[in-house]
């Protein structure tokens, strides 16, 4: 059966790929006084790395007169580390001096900032983060959860329970130890209305009455948070808590080592090499190559918005020279994937094929070396992730028996070429296959566009 679409199916997907290319480069944002709210994240919120844009040298030390062992520095080092890549901060680099209980840590601006702030740069990596669920509403109650016993946090955005509006909260998966001591508290808590009070380094987070017993093993942390709070707590909580109080005892900007221009100067050559590339599309595919162009847009608006962290729970992923070195190579995948296609129905059409015809036996035709040559890519990236990624990510895990005889030596430009390699060759299958294919079809039913001709087909050829 022939496969036929609407001139309505390209229409929409137009209009969706170009909605989506204007919010993904310049996000939706309000401004009230001097409080911008961001409803979708752009192009202007990607953490860039320090290669790009510069970043900070921040000295931390125990806080007061704590001396610590050179086990808790490699615990609170390890944590730290966790920390920087839970918030995508592939880009950065921890040193310990023992000698003189010292963490040095450096790591990239965060998108929008303009001076480093160290009381900033202690809240987002060297907060304690110290969880504790007690009875009651003082510090003093009965301890019934600390960390430990978390399993694993997440940042959330809906209804909780008694509760009709929708606001930002942490939802928390308890370990089966967890699960059974929540269990005890809130059903001896139940039958008189008590209160477990949840505390984050000794500060109040929120005190919720327990009406009924909880037993599934399933909590949530509520109080009036901002997407952001909820994103640093959540990453804070997974991470574990350090074993000492940070100070910041010296702080030092670092210069990007390609230039202050050198953003500018990449964006530019970026736009210079698309428009190069979709007029050589549409001259030598003509209306196959333009709708191509089109889909290669939203190809690299899907990107960006995988690395922009487009809504609000997300966080930015670090992008490194690598890292953009990765989205050009994926977008050269779109383009050949496109390539194949026209050529598949020019071919067709030279046969004599009617116009139909020519798109049918195109798409299927080229689809296999297309998913062939985006597969191995695919298989590429997967491995250089599990290679140079976190160690407890799930890829790590699944190449332990590989790397694992390597040890812990995570390498985040690498990461950041692996992860945007990976989404561009993903989102390849999406735009430069799928949607590609929906327009084609779609603008193939329009009269005014049924000439072979604008297909690559000659004059005589058939519609």
């Amino acid at each position: 059966m022939k496969k036929k679409g609407r001139p309505w199916h390209f229409y929409l997907v137009a209009l969706l790929i170009l909605v989506f290319t204007f919010t993904a480069f310049f996000g939706i944002h309000s401004t009230y006084g001097d409080i911008t709210t961001v409803y979708v994240k752009g192009a202007e919120d990607i953490r860039f790395g320090i290669d790009i844009r510069g970043g900070v040298d921040v000295t931390f030390m125990p806080d007061g007169e704590y001396d610590a062992t050179e086990e808790q520095m490699a615990a609170a080092e390890e944590v730290i580390k966790k920390r920087l890549v839970s918030l995508n901060i592939t880009d950065s680099e921890v040193y310990v001096d023992n000698n003189k209980d010292r963490i040095i840590v450096r790591f990239p601006w965060k998108e929008g900032e303009a001076e480093f702030n160290p009381e900033q740069a202690i809240q987002e990596i060297g907060a304690t983060a110290k969880l504790e669920f007690r009875k009651g509403t003082s510090t003093e109650g009965e301890l019934v959860l600390e960390g430990k016993d978390i399993k694993a946090a997440s940042p959330a955005y809906g209804p909780l329970k008694d509760k009709n509006q929708n606001e930002y909260y942490i939802h928390l998966e308890l370990e089966k130890e967890g699960t059974e001591k929540f269990a005890q508290a809130t059903s001896e808590l139940a039958s008189s209305g008590g209160v477990i009070s949840i505390w984050m380094d000794g500060e109040l987070l929120s005190s919720p009455r327990v009406n009924t017993a909880i037993t599934d093993g399933v909590a949530s942390i509520s109080g009036n948070f901002t997407s952001d709070k909820v994103v640093s707590m959540a990453n804070q909580i997974n991470s574990g808590a350090l074993p000492f109080a940070l100070s910041a005892e010296s702080y030092s900007t670092i210069s990007p080592t390609l230039g202050s221009r050198s953003l500018e100067a990449m964006v530019l050559a970026g736009i210079i090499a698309f428009v190069l590339v979709a007029v050589y599309m549409i001259l030598n595919y003509r209306l196959v190559g333009a709708v191509a162009s089109l889909a290669l847009l939203g190809q690299c608006a899907a990107t960006i918005a995988a690395i922009s962290g487009y809504f609000g729970v997300f966080n930015s992923f670090t992008l490194t020279l690598p890292g953009i070195a990765g989205i050009i190579l994926a977008i050269g995948m779109g383009v050949d994937a496109n390539v194949i296609t026209a050529e598949r129905i020019k071919e067709e059409l030279k046969t004599g094929k009617t116009l139909d015809g020519a798109l049918n036996s195109g798409f299927s035709r080229g689809l296999a070396p297309i998913i062939d040559g985006n597969v191995t890519v695919i298989i590429v990236a997967v491995v250089l992730m599990a290679a140079f990624g976190p160690t407890d990510s799930v890829l790590a895990k699944v190449f332990t028996p590989v790397f694992g005889w390597f040890g812990a030596a995570t390498a985040g430009t690498i990461y950041s070429f692996g992860y945007t390699l990976l989404m561009g060759v993903i989102l390849n299958f999406v735009f430069g296959v799928a949607a590609t294919r929906i327009m084609l079809r779609g603008i193939s039913r329009i009269k005014a566009f049924r000439n072979p001709v604008f297909y690559g087909g000659g004059k005589n050829a058939n519609s």
